[in-house]
């Protein structure tokens, strides 16, 4: 299995937001920078918790943003953007959330294998603190075992 391609232009870290819009629409922004998606997602991403509440807070401290596949997903990827300051979402049992993983996918069976994967990566309890404290894209790709753009990649921006 490859490893996942994170670029620098898909993580941010230390990420000042006033609240859940605010976090969702970084990590949606990161998806962008990247490549992955047009600015339409970010909002879409936004509308599902609007509509749909705050369960994306997958974990105590983590939400995974995402929306259905469509046609503002340019290719497959995710985003990272940790919180200098927890933000809640309304979830009672995970709030305040410090990381936002972002994921984009262009069609619903590569969308449940993403999911899939990411929750592996955060089976161990002490995950989220880790990744919270991570201070550079290096870090938080150490954490996904994720490699840098370029490496037989390329990065639109």
């Amino acid at each position: 299995m490859t490893a996942p391609v994170l670029p620098d232009s898909a993580v941010e870290v230390g990420a000042v937001v006033g609240d859940w819009r605010g976090a969702v629409a970084a990590a949606g922004a990161a998806l962008v920078r990247s490549g992955a998606t047009s600015e339409g997602y970010t909002a879409r991403m936004i509308a599902v918790v609007d509509e749909l509440g705050p369960y994306i807070v997958v974990a105590p401290g983590l939400a995974l943003a995402h929306a259905r596949p469509g046609a503002d997903v340019r290719h497959e990827g995710f985003a990272v953007v940790t919180l200098a300051r927890p933000v809640d979402f309304g979830s009672v049992h995970n709030d305040p959330v410090r990381v936002v993983v972002a994921l984009a996918s262009t069609g619903a069976d590569a969308h449940v294998a993403h999911v899939a994967a990411l929750a592996n990566a955060f089976n161990d309890p002490a995950a989220v603190d880790r990744l919270a404290a991570a201070r550079s894209a290096d870090e938080v790709r150490a954490f996904f075992g994720a490699v840098p753009a370029g490496n037989g990649t390329e990065e639109t921006r």
